[in-house]
């Protein structure tokens, strides 16, 4: 019987485990431009006995950016920054993919230079509040994406891409979820096109598959990766029916062949278990749990084939020699919430390791 601790073969990239850790904002991002620090260097490492790290959302473009002190992927000063924390990684021996992470309408005016203004899929606000350096504020309507915005947008998803290489990441994840701007052309709600890039299902999931067919090209889709979360609702996202939608995406992506999925399971099981049949890639499951962070019950979704990964968040914030706590049964450190987004090193670097 396979297990959660046994290796997996990810496109090429031996993964000793088959515990990953889950993307996870942190707003950190101190250094020159909004890159990496030291500490971040440190956190990664901490955690290099993940099958898999995918860092925190990484935004591709400066007006990607949907939170305060979040970092970013376009400029040499950030390449710069993570090429110190994949040189930790790697030195401890771990495997680390980047995220992008294009935030679309989910931002404010104010977290952009210029006179920016966040983008989206159609002129659809969405329901809420932002956090900002000012405090909360309601989200604004979006820019809608024209036909050059969005085929920038993709070369900026490739650039970033790119950037990931340079800055020595083993791969890149695509950010599909969680009410983002690629999740934001998937739903019909937030995409109220009628052209080539709105309407049906098809139409609807073509900005995904372009985006993520992009990075393939860029740097091969055997270090491409594309996370979703289809029915959530985060950032204001309605998705009554979305089993037509992903379906249709991953049509979309059998010329692409990414190397994985990893998929935010926030509905049905069933739904689960049709992607995980139709896609032909590694399957990377942040299991949908009731009122619970996932924990040891979740390696069980290896054990019975339903996932070829499970990805842990919290769990992986606050132990970070994760993958021997979960053999050993535990215990676990308490994830402290009140330090999860912004601040020091509390939080964040000091949580201990088991002795011995």
């Amino acid at each position: 019987m396979t297990t959660a601790f046994d290796p997996i073969d990810l496109a090429g990239l031996r993964l000793p485990n088959r515990i990953a850790m889950a993307p996870m904002t942190r707003s950190r991002a101190f250094g020159p431009g909004l890159s990496p620090t030291p500490a971040t260097a440190a956190y990664y490492a901490q955690r290099a006995s993940a099958g898999l790290i995918v860092t925190e959302g990484v935004q591709p473009s400066v007006v990607g950016q949907g939170y305060p002190d979040t970092p970013g992927l376009h400029s040499d000063e950030q390449v710069a920054g993570w090429r110190a924390v994949t040189d930790a990684v790697h030195a401890a021996g771990g495997r680390i993919f980047a995220q992008l992470m294009h935030t679309g309408r989910i931002g404010h005016p104010s977290l952009l230079p210029g006179g920016l203004r966040p983008v989206g899929a159609s002129p659809v606000a969405a329901r809420g509040q932002v956090h900002t350096a000012d405090g909360p504020r309601k989200y604004v309507v979006p820019e809608p994406l024209d036909e050059d915005g969005i085929r920038r947008t993709v070369k900026d998803h490739a650039r970033a891409a790119r950037n990931a290489v340079r800055a020595g990441f083993d791969g890149v994840e695509v950010h599909g979820a969680n009410g983002y701007l690629l999740h934001q052309f998937l739903a019909p709600n937030s995409n109220t096109r009628t052209d080539a890039w709105g309407g049906g299902p098809e139409s609807r999931a073509r900005f995904a598959v372009e985006v993520v067919g992009a990075v393939a090209d860029a740097i091969g889709a055997h270090r491409t990766g594309l996370r979703l979360s289809p029915g959530n609702s985060l950032g204001d996202i309605d998705e009554p029916e979305p089993e037509a939608t992903y379906l249709a995406l991953l049509r979309g992506l059998e010329s692409v062949a990414p190397a994985y999925l990893h998929l935010v399971e926030t509905g049905d099981r069933a739904l689960t278990l049709e992607l995980r049949k139709r896609f032909g890639g590694v399957l990377i499951l942040n299991a949908r749990t009731a009122g619970r962070p996932s924990g040891l019950p979740e390696l069980a979704l290896v054990e019975d084939g339903t996932a070829d990964l499970v990805s842990y968040g919290a769990l992986f914030l606050a132990n970070p020699d994760l993958p021997r706590r979960l053999r050993a049964g535990g215990p676990f450190n308490t994830p402290d919430r009140a330090t999860f987004y912004g601040g020091g090193e509390r939080g964040y670097t000091d949580y201990p390791a088991l002795d011995g």
